[in-house]
C-alpha cells in the first residue's frame, strides 16, 4: 500500500471510531433522560410531573410504561394530571393491541 492509501484508511478509521463514541454517548444520554423523566413522574412539583407525562406520551407502548402510569394515576392528587395519564394509558393500550392484532380492552377508570 502506498502512503496515500494508508493515510485515507487511518482517517476513515478515526472517523468511524469518533462516530462510534458519539453514538454510545448519545445512547447513554437518552437513557439518562428517560430515567430522569420517570423519576419526575412522582416529583412534588406538578410542573415537573406534567413534563414527565408529556415525555411518557411520546414513548412507545410497553407493559412497563402502562404499569408505571397506572401506579401514577393511583398516586396523583391532581385530577387534570390523572386524566392526562389515563388518556396516555388508553392510547398505549390501543396501539399495543393494534400491533398485536387484538381488540383493545375496556378502559380502566379507577
Amino acid at each position: 500500500m502506498d502512503l496515500r492509501t494508508k493515510r485515507i484508511l487511518r482517517i476513515a478509521g478515526f472517523t468511524a471510531l469518533a462516530v462510534g463514541v458519539a453514538g454510545v454517548a448519545s445512547i447513554l444520554l437518552v437513557r439518562d433522560q428517560i430515567s430522569r423523566q420517570r423519576r419526575n413522574l412522582f416529583n412534588p412539583l406538578s410542573l415537573k410531573r406534567m413534563a414527565a407525562l408529556e415525555h411518557m406520551a411520546r414513548q412507545r407502548p410497553s407493559v412497563d410504561h402502562v404499569t408505571l402510569l397506572r401506579d401514577y394515576i393511583n398516586w396523583e392528587p391532581r385530577k387534570l394530571l390523572r386524566n392526562r395519564a389515563r388518556a396516555i394509558v388508553e392510547r398505549m393500550e390501543q396501539e399495543a393491541s393494534a400491533l398485536n392484532g387484538f381488540p383493545a380492552s375496556a378502559p380502566n377508570h379507577d
